[in-house]
């Protein structure tokens, strides 16, 4: 079968969670929750938690089972590259930023993809985060030919503080 006869996907299909190997539960779960603010729904002991937000059952799943006390792996191997935590409004993503800042976490990045807004960052045991917000899609740039037209500017981080006083 080649790439031409593939049928696409179900458009129904979405990622459910992603679960990640850390070297410090509690770290993890501290970063997790206790800044980002997802919520705590099951633990396995003291290897394994599920995370999540609006009560679904999990979006992130964390576990040392083969990683306890680990190190990331090296720059140059396979893996992910992050994950992307969707946020439903830019004055979520705002408080989001507020929180991190409160913390003193740093940003690896922030752009402005035109489609959406994005915040780079590491968690505690390196893992890529981007936290985000999508444009309404009537709002996304498109080509003359009607297709999406994504880009990276620099994003405006005070101007995207300025919405975090509005969140409740």
């Amino acid at each position: 079968m080649t790439m031409d006869e593939t049928h696409s996907i179900d458009p129904q299909v979405r990622i459910g969670h992603v679960h990640l190997k850390v070297a410090d539960l509690e770290r993890s779960l501290r970063f997790y929750c206790g800044v980002l603010g997802f919520e705590l729904t099951q633990r396995y002991g003291t290897q394994a938690a599920f995370i999540s937000a609006g009560g679904y059952h999990h979006h992130i799943g964390l576990n040392t089972w083969e990683s306890l006390g680990g190190s990331p792996p090296p720059s140059g191997t396979t893996g992910l590259y992050h994950t992307a935590i969707l946020y439903p409004t830019r004055q979520a993503l705002a408080d989001a930023l507020r929180r991190l800042k409160v913390a003193g976490i740093a940003l690896d990045g922030a752009s402005d993809h035109g489609v959406s807004e994005a915040l780079y960052l590491r968690d505690p045991d390196e893992n890529g985060v981007e936290l985000y917000w999508d444009r309404p899609r009537e709002e996304w740039p498109r080509t003359p030919q009607g297709e999406i037209s994504m880009f990276t500017r620099k994003l405006d981080l005070n101007d995207l503080l300025e919405e975090a006083d509005t969140v409740k």
